[in-house]
């Protein structure tokens, strides 16, 4: 009996995976054909989501839902446009700057690698650092190129962008209207067991990612701003948004940003590129250590290993978008699945999508 239960079981594990794997690829063609589709109403629903808590508080003043949604999304637009009337044109002055300053500092960086070239030659050292250099310099040049013959057709999409956030933004007002409705009648399509936990585990999950994250972007592109003008670093409004915009992508999206930060810098002073990397390594530290257990709270954490599985598997199937939404949706599925094996706990806990607790013997909580 024990050989036959072991071997139904090894049969089952077998086809699981070519199966999960079919899946996947199924779902990353389904993405790629409606693209477009796809990532406007992913961005409206998330927009929506993020919306409808001072939606609420506005509703908790005795104003109606339809008033409350008509004055948030007033507030919104008039921040937005406030701040891209303020920001933007900074931003798009130091990218445009830092593309064509990048050429120069390459080549004020091989020229100082040939003179350690010729330092360690003169001692008979075994180092080659120029040829290695140049190869990467001249894909880093291609890049900028490309980069800078994309500008072009930036400037022609402006107006299908524009015209593609005014539907997310209308979609999005429909959506805090009518999206309880429309997401109760797709919830009740699944049985009970599986519908309620699924549909907490989602709320909450999204609601640990997304907001906390912004917060913790918000942190490191307001401290980190001032840090880099003392410092007197080129483009510091842009880099720090660089790292912030990485808070998007968890577990590794901060230390790429200061990572993509430091290299920038490091082209044009090496002194100046440790002290960037040291204060903005500072500012991680206490971010991850500090404002981050208060922004999360005590959530159970998913693996790191699963963490970069599904940062991976998103990126190959939604790209940019797919990493941004590929952690919470992963918690998703861990928390309905704990749910579905503890049916007394009613509770379902978000997942951490930064950090995993360390457990008693040192290993971290997760499937």
């Amino acid at each position: 009996m024990w050989r036959s239960a072991y071997f139904q079981r090894l049969i089952i594990f077998g086809l699981s995976g070519p199966i999960i794997a079919l899946n996947i690829w199924l779902l990353s063609q389904v993405f790629r054909y409606f693209e477009h589709l796809v990532t406007v109403l992913t961005l409206a629903a998330i927009l929506a989501f993020l919306l409808n808590y001072p939606v609420k508080l506005f509703e908790q003043a005795r104003i109606t839902r339809t008033q409350a949604v008509i004055i948030v999304l007033l507030i919104s637009l008039a921040l937005v446009v406030f701040i891209g009337l303020i920001l933007v044109p900074v931003l798009t002055d130091q990218t445009i700057q830092l593309l064509q300053g990048i050429p120069g500092w390459l080549e004020a960086s091989q020229d100082n690698l040939e003179r350690f070239d010729n330092w360690a030659r003169a001692r008979r050292l075994p180092l080659n650092l120029q040829s290695f250099s140049s190869r990467i310099n001249n894909r880093i040049e291609a890049q900028v190129q490309a980069l800078a013959g994309q500008a072009v057709g930036f400037a022609l999409g402006t107006l299908s962008g524009l015209i593609d956030t005014i539907l997310v933004i209308v979609l999005a007002f429909y959506m805090l209207l009518y999206g309880d409705r429309v997401w109760h009648g797709l919830i009740n399509l699944l049985p009970a067991y599986i519908g309620i936990p699924f549909s907490n585990s989602l709320r909450l999950n999204f609601q640990n990612f997304f907001i906390s994250q912004l917060i913790l972007g918000l942190f490191m592109l307001v401290s980190l701003t001032p840090i880099f003008l003392g410092m007197k670093v080129s483009f510091a409004l842009l880099f720090a948004l660089l790292i912030g915009l990485g808070e998007l992508i968890p577990f590794i999206g901060a230390t790429l940003g200061i990572g993509l930060v430091t290299i920038l810098v490091m082209f044009q002073n090496w002194w100046l590129a440790i002290q960037v990397a040291s204060a903005a390594i500072l500012m991680q530290q206490i971010k991850d250590n500090v404002i981050a257990p208060r922004v999360m709270g005590n959530f159970t954490g998913l693996n790191p290993i699963w963490i970069l599985i599904a940062l991976l598997v998103g990126a190959e199937i939604g790209g940019i978008l797919g990493v941004i939404v590929a952690v919470p949706i992963a918690g998703t599925i861990k928390g309905t699945i704990d749910a579905l094996r503890n049916p007394n706990n009613h509770t379902v806990m978000p997942v951490n999508t930064t950090h995993s607790p360390p457990t008693e013997d040192g290993g971290t909580n997760g499937k």
